[in-house]
């Protein structure tokens, strides 16, 4: 793929040059004789030819993989026909890594095992006619572009219009990638969260507490009265809990100091301080809160009599809360700085101090922005896995004892689709999970939004 985009490239510079050129050399020099300046028709010819290489490469890529997809699955054996879609689809990227030259884990059976190089060979051969394919019809692409823009160069063409809009769809079609986005994750997750639903009660999904979804993965079902998610949502809360009591108070008042009392020297040296926090990898959090944070609790814990669990909610929110305060600061401090220099003017005009300027006037004034902030930092809190793993365990406790360990939705996930059992068996309470968390994390960003509207407040 990356000689076909060097290619398209290429094609793309040639082809500006080229039509910047024949636009000057129609009118014999005479600009002013063209509707659309010269560099117009180049971007013209430019575009053209870049769009029409790269939409045949992604349409030929997806119409492709798609082939070879199915191609792969018919050429499967009758046995392994009859596994349960996620088993196939893990032969497959077994095949693909194989083909690659990668490692892969041991097979499950002698079926997989012979089915693995058989499918690694079909897939090697498919990718070496689809290379060559894809790149002499990309090429094709771009150079009949080429030759339509090219041809189309005249005094009385508008190149600039027409280049105009092609950014402007462009622009669009960015825009609603977004859009794409998250109805893609929405219906991949449809599927098969209405076949588990359909096996088990809803309401004993929601409202269970009992979780222990691989009990029955030997009879190759789910039972229902193990798959309820109260422990792991009550876990989630908890630690959800416990980090934005840590992140908002820091993460607010830094955003205070910086913006109201701060010099400007340390405004410069703290803020960027504060936003590293935000690049340090969460595996080093899950280091710092399993190695330090949990046996500094346990220690503590242990001196004034209370019996505390080696992973513990608390050690895991009290990390994610110093991982998230970035979040709050940062988005807080921007807001706050947006507030406009003449309402502070007008509460010292009233003889309000500083500090009364900016819980009465300030403050409300940034409010729906600080909201959003907040918002943000508990989507993100909520999505965190490896600190969980590693500080708070992966016990499925209904508790709300913050000494004891818990574990999260996003941990079980994980734990469902990367084990070492059926993944067939695993699907449905995996997906199901991933159903309700992008259900309540929506519900979360419409809450932000109706709060935002709700307060803010329009400055001329």
């Amino acid at each position: 793929m990356g000689l076909v985009l060097l290619i398209i490239t290429a094609l793309s510079v040639l082809a500006g040059f080229a039509s910047w050129s024949r636009a000057v050399n129609v009118v014999g020099g005479h600009l002013s004789s063209l509707h659309s300046r010269p560099v117009y028709h180049g971007l013209y010819a430019l575009l053209l030819t870049a769009l029409s290489g790269l939409a045949v490469a992604l349409l030929f890529s997806i119409l492709s993989g798609w082939f070879m997809n199915a191609r792969l699955h018919a050429s499967l054996p009758d046995e392994l026909k009859k596994r349960s879609p996620l088993v196939q689809e893990r032969l497959m990227i077994d095949a693909r890594s194989l083909a690659s030259g990668g490692v892969v884990g041991q097979a499950t059976d002698d079926a997989v095992a012979k089915a693995r190089p058989v499918l690694a060979a079909k897939y090697r051969h498919f990718l070496s006619v689809r290379k060559w394919s894809l790149m002499i019809l990309a090429t094709l692409a771009s150079l009949l572009g080429f030759g339509w823009s090219y041809k189309k160069i005249a005094p009385a063409f508008r190149a600039r219009n027409r280049s105009e809009r092609i950014i402007r769809y462009a622009l669009m079609a960015s825009a609603a990638m977004a859009i794409i986005a998250t109805f893609g994750i929405l219906f991949s997750l449809i599927g098969e969260t209405l076949r588990f639903f359909s096996h088990v009660p809803f309401y004993k999904f929601l409202f269970g507490t009992h979780w222990a979804p691989l009990s029955g993965v030997f009879d190759g079902k789910v039972d229902e009265n193990t798959v309820g998610v109260l422990p792991l949502f009550a876990g989630t809360a908890l630690i959800t809990l416990i980090a934005l009591a840590v992140a908002v108070p820091v993460g607010l008042f830094s955003a205070i100091y910086l913006s109201e009392f701060a010099t400007p020297g340390v405004r410069a040296a703290v803020k960027p301080m504060l936003e590293i926090l935000a690049g340090v990898p969460t595996v080093v959090y899950g280091f710092f809160a399993a190695l330090t944070v949990a046996p500094f609790i346990r220690w503590l814990g242990e001196g004034v009599g209370l019996a505390v669990s080696a992973q513990s909610a608390l050690a895991a929110g009290l990390v994610m809360g110093i991982m998230i305060i970035p979040f709050i600061s940062s988005l807080s401090d921007d807001v706050i700085n947006a507030v406009p220099q003449a309402l502070r003017d007008g509460s010292y005009g009233l003889g309000a101090t500083r500090a009364e300027t900016v819980i009465r006037v300030v403050l409300p004034a940034a409010l729906p922005g600080i909201v959003s902030a907040i918002i943000l930092a508990m989507s993100r809190a909520v999505g965190e896995t490896m600190i969980v793993v590693m500080a708070a365990g992966q016990g499925a406790n209904l508790t709300f004892n913050p000494l004891e360990a818990v574990t999260t939705v996003t941990v079980q996930i994980v734990a469902l689709i990367n084990g070492d059992t059926d993944a067939g068996t695993a699907a449905g309470p995996a997906f199901s999970l991933g159903f309700t968390l992008f259900f309540l994390t929506l519900i979360m960003n419409l809450v932000a939004l109706r709060i935002v509207e709700k307060y803010r407040q329009k400055y001329d």
